[in-house]
């Protein structure tokens, strides 16, 4: 151990780093000479933390005092000393009228964030009045039934619904830290979107609070890992491979079941990523699985019908994992603006079993599916949205509105198999600010839904999309909408007032429509919010 009097000018000297550092926006190289010093034994911990206090009160006296609302420090009655503080993470961001519609970034950080220890802990989230008409009662709430829309020769297609709700209004936190030089990210959403009582809008429309995200993300240099529930890794992110929702695109459509053709889901994951330069990424994802089948496939009848998903239970068996892997490259040397490319697919494992008192047979498959999207602003403010998925067995990618598979008929030996369903869709759209408080959006999408059928020996089928199928058996959904954001007033300390209105269209096509009933079934509807959203 160095002479106290050494230890002292060391001391002293680390003190000036820090305030130079801080002047200087160094703090990355002022914080490795600090690690060394203590790994070495000239600082103790207490050493660092005795300067630190020492740099904010000088700091402090330099200060002009506070402002109304400015961040202020409490200190507990407990050892503990719970700092009020502006995060250095900040309020994330926002991406899509259906989740935040235009981000408050007046500032990189929140007058709401306080820090406890050395962690900085920032609340989020947005108060949302919801309204939505449709000219035909599909029999949802806020979010839409693409798959479901009634045709007019019906009692439900000559009925319109009308809609209030606060459902989608969000709660949140985020928590920002760094342990030994890796940047540690906590993150909790969640809305009021969860399962629904029967009797909800008798009385007291008691909505149900429902976990969106929630996972803890560590970034240590070009690495970084994250586990727990988050958007798939098969959804299309907005800029380069970001756990975070301001970076992923799910539209800015104020449906809260987006645009119909959108690949995505919210699911417990385990994901690693690679910063291979500033510009390019790739990250590998193995995520929950379901052997979905879903609502409209016809199960041969001896089939043990919980072996798959039909929406009716959760309790299904899984083999194994989703796979899921993306490339992401973005860049400015184009045109100078962000350019963002990404590609990605999945890789899905099924089984199921006959068992009788003949025969113990397994069925295996493996589904998959690839996925492409760009990014591109074309001029300042304009940004073209383009994504597509094709795939056999990845149905349930597509908001569950096609199966990844079906059960075949039984074989002679009287064991049954699986047979893949093909589904893709695709997204183009544009978003324009026409000004920093107004964005205009439009899109297009479709999805396809291919048929698997087996015709069995009395003459019935089992499968997706036979002659004399159900008319919930979709060959292809299309929607076209128009979406605008405005934002009345924002501000740092304040937050902001929005109102985000849609207007879309759906059409929906059938495999079989029964004779003298119409070939297709289309919806429109318009949604109009108004939104605050905090600080």
């Amino acid at each position: 151990m160095l002479h106290k009097t050494s230890r002292i000018f060391l001391a002293a000297f680390s003190a000036a780093v820090l305030t130079a550092g801080s002047a200087f926006a160094q703090q990355d190289t002022n914080k490795a000479l600090i690690d060394l010093l203590v790994k070495k034994g000239v600082l103790s911990q207490q050493d660092v933390t005795d300067l630190q206090a020492e740099l904010a009160a000088s700091q402090a006296a330099t200060q002009p005092a506070s402002q109304p609302g400015s961040p202020t420090v409490a200190q507990s009655t407990t050892t503990n000393t719970v700092v009020v503080s502006q995060a250095t993470g900040g309020a994330p961001g926002y991406s899509g009228a259906g989740s935040g519609g235009v981000p408050v970034t007046g500032s990189a950080s929140s007058p709401m964030s306080f820090r406890i220890g050395i962690a900085d802990f920032t609340p989020f989230g947005f108060v949302d009045f919801t309204g939505v008409y449709r000219n035909e009662n599909t029999g949802g709430a806020i979010g839409s039934s693409f798959g479901s829309v009634p045709f007019r020769n019906s009692s439900t297609g000559q009925l319109s619904e009308t809609k209030f709700s606060a459902q989608n209004s969000r709660i949140g936190l985020r928590i920002d830290s760094q342990v030994n030089g890796t940047k540690v990210l906590g993150y909790l959403e969640t809305d009021f979107l969860g399962n629904a009582a029967s009797n909800l809008y008798v009385t007291s429309n008691a909505d149900t609070l429902r976990l969106r995200n929630y996972f803890v993300d560590l970034r240590n240099g070009p690495w970084e890992f994250l586990a727990g529930q988050d958007w798939s890794l098969l959804t299309p992110n907005r800029r380069g491979i970001s756990p975070l929702p301001s970076d992923v695109f799910y539209s800015n459509d104020m449906d809260t079941n987006y645009q119909a053709g959108l690949t995505w889901a919210r699911q417990p994951q385990v994901r690693l990523t690679y910063h291979a330069t500033n510009q390019f990424a790739l990250a590998l994802s193995v995520e929950n699985p379901d052997q979905y089948v879903g609502t409209g496939v016809v199960l041969p009848s001896a089939f043990t019908a919980s072996e798959v998903d039909t929406t009716a239970a959760s309790t299904q068996p899984n083999v194994f994992p989703d796979v899921i892997g993306k490339a992401a490259f973005d860049t400015k040397d184009i045109t100078g603006l962000p350019w963002h490319f990404e590609l990605a697919g999945v890789a899905s494992s099924y089984k199921i079993n006959t068992y009788t008192s003949a025969i113990n047979s397994d069925a295996t498959e493996e589904g998959g599916g690839v996925s492409g999207g760009v990014n591109l602003e074309m001029f300042k403010g304009l940004n073209f949205i383009g994504t597509g998925f094709y795939s056999y067995g990845g149905g349930r990618y597509l908001q569950g509105l096609a199966p990844d598979f079906i059960i075949k008929a039984p074989d002679a030996n009287g064991a049954y198999s699986i047979g893949l369903v093909k589904a893709s869709s695709a997204i183009l759209g544009l978003e324009y600010t026409v000004a920093p408080a107004d964005t205009v959006s439009a899109y297009w999408s479709r999805i396809d839904i291919g048929q698997r059928y087996n015709k069995l020996s009395n003459g019935t089928y089992v499968g997706y999309g036979y002659p004399g199928s159900s008319s919930s058996n979709n060959k292809d959904i299309e929607e076209l909408t128009l979406a605008n954001t405005y934002t009345f007033w924002k501000n740092p300390a304040y937050g902001a007032l929005q109102l985000i209105g849609q207007v879309s269209y759906v059409e929906r096509e059938p495999w079989y429509v029964a004779a003298g009933q119409p070939s297709k079934a289309n919806m429109t509807m318009v949604f109009l919010d108004l939104r605050y959203v905090l600080p």
